[in-house]
């Protein structure tokens, strides 16, 4: 049996804090939210995106400049707070039962790597019902837009949803500064211990050590011209349907938003269709595949 000491206490700390860092990295590198979504850093409780879908574009300046005003209050995300906690009986250190302790800190890092994927997948998850910077839903039939540059004028709606009864996928134009999803970071994931038995009930009313994950972050949402959501079957029709239409959007004034999608976001079920359409080079009929190499395929393991 071992007596707790600082030193041993100490040793153990590096140790989960190493595979935690390890596990961290693994899954970090193998995350699909920064395929489809941009970081954004916050130093407060939420930002605020006033400037969504008002930043302008160069226009041959003739007369007075045309200003388009940031709105004083736009859409905003909150910072959450999350937490994760691991115990470990002193009774496990005394007896040297510190085999385990490994694999257990090592998927603590995976749960701070896989947790932003999970926050951008359930934003995705949710558009259909969540507004966007223009008072609509992400997802939806009538975003509107302006017959004037400077926002006003008369309003045209634009969908960029197709409605159908197939698992839902999504195209994306990821190649933009500003992605279609936003995974917003207040603090980086932290890995806190408590051993003190002067400082932590848990030490001295549970004979309990503690090591917790600590994270401030959130998702949501960018432009919605980038993205557009379609319940119809996986296919080549339905796939340049939606191509074209995302390449035809144009923003207030009719400029046209150079919009090409290269992603092709989809569930596990329909991944081996979204294969068929953009990864094959030949057909079955032996002719070229018109879509190969167009957009691509990236996998949402975290789907509903």
């Amino acid at each position: 049996m071992a007596i707790v000491t600082p030193t041993i206490l100490s040793a153990l700390n590096t140790g989960v804090k190493k595979h935690f860092q390890d596990g961290y990295r693994e899954f970090r590198a193998k995350s699909f939210w920064d395929k489809v979504a941009t970081l954004i850093p916050s130093t407060t409780a939420s930002n605020t995106y006033g400037w969504l879908g008002d930043f302008p574009q160069l226009r041959e300046w003739v007369g007075d400049r045309v200003i388009r005003d940031m709105k004083a209050s736009g859409y905003s995300i909150e910072n959450k707070l999350y937490e994760a906690t691991l115990g470990v009986q002193r009774t496990q250190i005394e007896d040297d039962q510190y085999g385990h302790f490994a694999p257990v800190a090592a998927s603590m890092g995976q749960e701070a790597a896989q947790h932003p994927d999970r926050l951008v997948q359930a934003v995705i998850n949710a558009a259909g019902s969540s507004l966007c910077y223009d008072g609509q839903y992400f997802f939806d039939t009538d975003h509107p837009v302006y017959a004037n540059v400077d926002g006003t004028g008369a309003v045209t709606t634009v969908s960029n949803v197709e409605a159908g009864t197939e698992p839902a996928w999504y195209l994306l134009d990821c190649s933009k500064v500003l992605k279609p999803f936003i995974f917003q970071e207040r603090t980086k994931p932290e890995l806190e211990m408590k051993f003190d038995p002067s400082t932590s009930d848990a030490v001295f009313t549970r004979d309990q050590y503690q090591w917790g994950i600590r994270y401030r972050c959130n998702a949501g949402y960018g432009f919605w011209q980038l993205a557009r959501k379609s319940q119809q079957l996986l296919d080549a029709a339905s796939f340049e349907a939606g191509r074209t239409a995302m390449r035809m959007l144009k923003g207030d004034g009719g400029r046209p938003l150079g919009i090409v999608p290269n992603i092709l976001l989809v569930p596990p079920t329909l991944e081996s269709a979204a294969d068929r359409v953009v990864n094959v080079k030949t057909l079955p009929n032996g002719g070229d595949n018109p879509n190969y190499g167009k957009a691509t395929v990236v996998v949402m393991d975290w789907a509903a």
